[in-house]
């Protein structure tokens, strides 16, 4: 999918500040600095659209990107950085879920983990947490630039047994350095895309 006109619309720190355009939103979930605004990044051929940043815990809102007017790719707040308050963890969490819990407008969840690491506890309950909201998923392994090119099939397939055995679930890799996996997350995307 080719992305002309895509634009910032708004970091979101209340409900009430959500776009009211009902376009369909396309949820990026993940641990801090996994990669989700420069999987926006790259997924459009921008560099800035998304501000990404090598400290983790960056992202405090929910932030909103308008694809020219089909759809928004919308970033959530990383989880499981340690260096964030606990009371700040708890309220950027309520955040979460009551952006999850309420949001009409979600066609998909794009979860991102790193590719070079087990799933962490936090992954888990993420994991188990999408599951149960029963929103259309897909598992983005993140940062395969990271690890040899003839690793990576071996590397998707091993994190999608340790979450989800019964397979039922698409895993995808994917890096914002070597742009080689962008079409096939686009064609993932697009299916869910009315």
């Amino acid at each position: 999918m080719l992305i002309k006109n895509p634009e910032f619309k708004i970091s979101a720190v209340s409900p009430s500040q959500y776009p009211k355009d009902n376009l369909p939103e396309i949820v990026l979930v993940g641990k801090s600095n996994v990669g989700k605004s420069s999987f926006i990044n790259t997924m459009i051929n921008r560099k800035k659209l998304a501000r990404t940043s090598s400290e983790p815990g960056k992202t405090r809102q929910i932030n909103f990107y308008n694809m020219d007017e089909k759809f928004y790719f919308v970033d959530l707040p990383g989880y499981g950085y340690s260096k964030m308050s606990k009371a700040e963890q708890i309220r950027v969490g309520n955040f979460i879920e009551e952006y999850l819990n309420t949001r009409k407008n979600i066609c998909l969840i794009v979860f991102l983990i790193d590719i070079r690491h087990n799933p962490t506890a936090n992954d888990k309950l993420m994991y188990d947490y999408v599951i149960a909201s029963e929103f259309p998923c897909i598992i983005v392994a993140n940062k395969a630039d990271k690890i040899a090119v003839t690793k990576v099939d071996k590397a998707v397939e091993n994190l999608q047994q340790i979450l989800n055995p019964l397979k039922d679930l698409k895993f995808i890799p994917f890096s914002a350095e070597r742009k080689i996996y962008t079409e096939n997350a686009w064609t993932e995307i697009e299916k869910y895309i009315k």
